[in-house]
């Protein structure tokens, strides 16, 4: 390699670019192993952000997308039928399919009344058919009020109306049968509750565990033992049922389970020898344990990743999963837990970034507010072809993570090393509130979103500062969605940033207490207060009723299909700003719902955000991409 030139942050060239986002991109979602075939699905930008089906490495399901919409989010789309096949949602009607491995589709589902009247989600193999959850948007349509959600099943084929199993919760999750098929487990929980709140584990039509915090993940063991996990000793470990007590199975200060924003991502597995591996994580870094049958002597897997998801069952004490790394992108797997042994299933289908380009992630500790601590993950200026001038010091892109009850994760992101190969620092924040530091922490939000999560963004930048590795006066924010929110609050409370970003990020609390979706519908009861009881609070913590306050030049991307936080939001941060002459960019992208998902409008919108940054903090580009327009 040439000597490095001497350029300013910001102004270095990188191979990593908008383009390679998207480019070959074709990522594992969800993995399954049945009957010695690799089932998986794979979120593909180039085919408008497809989640095409793939058995064996052979595409199935012509151009069909697999997806689900319950409670918006979806996931769980799709289930192994116990035969040659699987059972999984097409987006573009929102029907239940039966798909062999041969790739032929018979409709499981009746034909809704109109699109996505009904939608189906995390089921599994009963008998001759199905049992899944299903949200029921017909009785919203016809009497008024939310929807329901309900657990049903299919019997053979399917095309009638499925028999209703259970109904009346305002939510439901993980509807598990026994391996002899005679008994049902399953997890219901209502509002104002989130499933990482209160939850209730019913068996039978009968409530077997409740009031005891978050009970979640149900599996049965081959044996016929019902295994789940439960926060009720402050972190997210794994249990036996036993009548009505749960008997620890595996207890450490760490969580094996992510919040359930999405459905079926399980966190550990049970194998076809009753030996169970888990994965549970510390932070932002995740390991995989096994526990042998007889319980005895659990113990790590060496293995390099650091980030495990869909972990399922593959064999005797085997398993497969999605495995990524800071320097890995995710990858499908399969797993002997006996000896550590792996083979990769699938591989990332765009080549590797040479390593010498990719930023290692540094966890840190800072103080905050009300003597706490706050963590994250430090990103510093990574690229070997420049080096800045001296005694200059980087910009830093502070990013809040959406949820709020998610997590910074430690697996190589591009949208990160995107920025860092460029000479721009970056640190995912883990505020209060997230994931992977016990049930305290991510509790310690409540009544407080919109000023703790706000008050560690602006602590991480400050540390960052005070410890010398970024330059003070180029500090900016970045966020989606709840994480566009604190960086909303961030512009709008504080003035240590020089400029931000927001990502279908929230303006005004009241108007999303209003108009959002059921699942999220309640969720502000416990992270700000009742509302309308307590609208003064919502005032006090929604940045549009502070739009004087704006100081900080801001770019506003947004999808104009979204029903979690709908374009309205955006558009009166955006109004508000221009009314004030503060710099503001705004992007509207037509089809998109919560998140990006065309390669298209992936691209544009990072390459918006670089030129965006480039032109407030007066650095030269070394891309040739097309400046955003600025509204002054």
């Amino acid at each position: 390699m040439s000597e490095p030139k001497n350029l300013a942050y910001g102004s270095w060239p990188s191979p990593i670019t908008a383009q390679s986002m998207v480019a070959d991109a074709a990522l594992p979602v969800s993995l399954w192993h049945q009957r010695g075939r690799m089932w998986w699905t794979e979120s593909r930008p180039a085919e408008s952000g497809r989640n095409a089906l793939v058995c064996d490495g052979r595409d199935l399901w012509s151009s069909a997308s697999v997806r689900t919409r319950v409670h918006s989010y979806g996931g769980g789309a799709w289930w192994p039928d116990g035969a040659d096949g699987v059972y999984a949602c097409d987006d573009a009607d929102g029907r239940l399919w039966r798909v062999s491995a041969d790739g032929a589709a018979h409709p499981v589902s009746p034909e809704p009344a109109f699109f996505h009247g009904f939608r189906y989600a995390d089921g599994r193999p009963h008998g001759d058919g199905t049992v899944c959850v299903r949200e029921n948007h017909l009785v919203a349509r016809e009497r008024g009020g939310e929807e329901a959600n309900e657990i049903v099943r299919f019997i053979g084929n399917g095309l009638g109306e499925p028999e209703v199993v259970a109904t009346g919760a305002d939510f439901y999750a993980w509807p598990r049968p026994s391996p002899d098929g005679q008994r049902l487990a399953w997890v219901q929980w209502n509002h104002p509750n989130m499933p990482w709140d209160q939850t209730e584990l019913w068996e039978d039509g009968h409530c077997a565990v409740a009031g005891i915090g978050s009970v979640v993940e149900p599996q049965w063991g081959p044996d016929g033992r019902l295994y789940v996990v439960s926060d009720h000793n402050g972190w997210w470990n794994l249990y036996a049922l036993d009548g009505n007590e749960l008997t620890p199975v595996f207890e450490l200060d760490a969580e094996m389970h992510r919040p359930a924003w999405v459905f079926d991502d399980p966190s550990y597995a049970v194998c076809d020898d009753n030996t169970v591996v888990v994965a549970a994580m510390r932070g932002s870094l995740a390991e995989l344990w096994a526990i042998p049958p007889d319980r005895s002597d659990p113990y790590l897997v060496d293995l390099p990743w650091t980030s495990y998801a869909s972990v399922r069952p593959a064999g005797p004490h085997a398993v497969c999963a999605i495995v990524a790394s800071p320097t890995q992108e995710p990858t499908a797997v399969r797993i002997d837990v006996a000896d550590g042994t792996h083979e990769v299933v699938r591989p990332p289908a765009r080549a590797a970034v040479d390593a010498i380009y990719l930023s290692s992630p540094r966890p840190i500790t800072f103080p905050t507010t009300d003597n706490a601590e706050a963590h994250g993950l430090f990103y510093p200026p990574t690229n070997p072809s420049a080096r800045p001038p001296a005694g200059e010091k980087p910009p830093l892109l502070v990013l809040g993570h959406g949820g709020p009850t998610g997590a910074a994760r430690s697996q190589l992101q591009l949208g990160i090393q995107y920025w860092t190969s460029r000479g721009i620092a970056v640190v995912d924040v883990n505020y209060r509130g997230s994931a992977g530091y016990g049930t305290a922490y991510r509790e310690a939000l409540q009544g407080q979103w919109g000023v703790s999560d706000v008050d560690d963004c602006v602590a991480a930048a400050r540390h960052l500062v005070r410890t010398g590795e970024v330059d003070g006066d180029r500090l900016i924010i970045r966020g989606s969605s709840a994480g566009g929110y604190t960086t909303l609050c961030a512009l709008a409370f504080h003035k240590v940033f020089a400029a931000g970003a927001s990502r279908y990020g929230i303006a005004d609390l009241a108007a999303l207490a209003i108009d959002t979706h059921k699942f999220e519908a309640r969720y502000m009861d416990s992270l700000v207060g009742l509302y309308p009881e307590d609208e003064e609070v919502y005032q006090a913590r929604s940045p549009i009723h502070f739009v004087d306050d704006f100081e900080a030049p801001m770019i506003v991307l947004q999808g104009s299909e979204d029903v979690v936080v709908p374009p309205n939001q955006a558009e009166m941060i955006v109004a508000a700003l221009e009314q004030r002459s503060i710099p503001v960019a705004y992007l509207l992208f037509e089809g998109e719902q919560h998140g990006f998902r065309q390669a298209e409008n992936i691209v544009t919108a990072l390459e918006a955000e670089l030129s965006f940054f480039a032109q407030i903090l007066e650095f030269d580009l070394a891309d040739d991409i097309p400046p955003v327009e600025i509204r002054r």
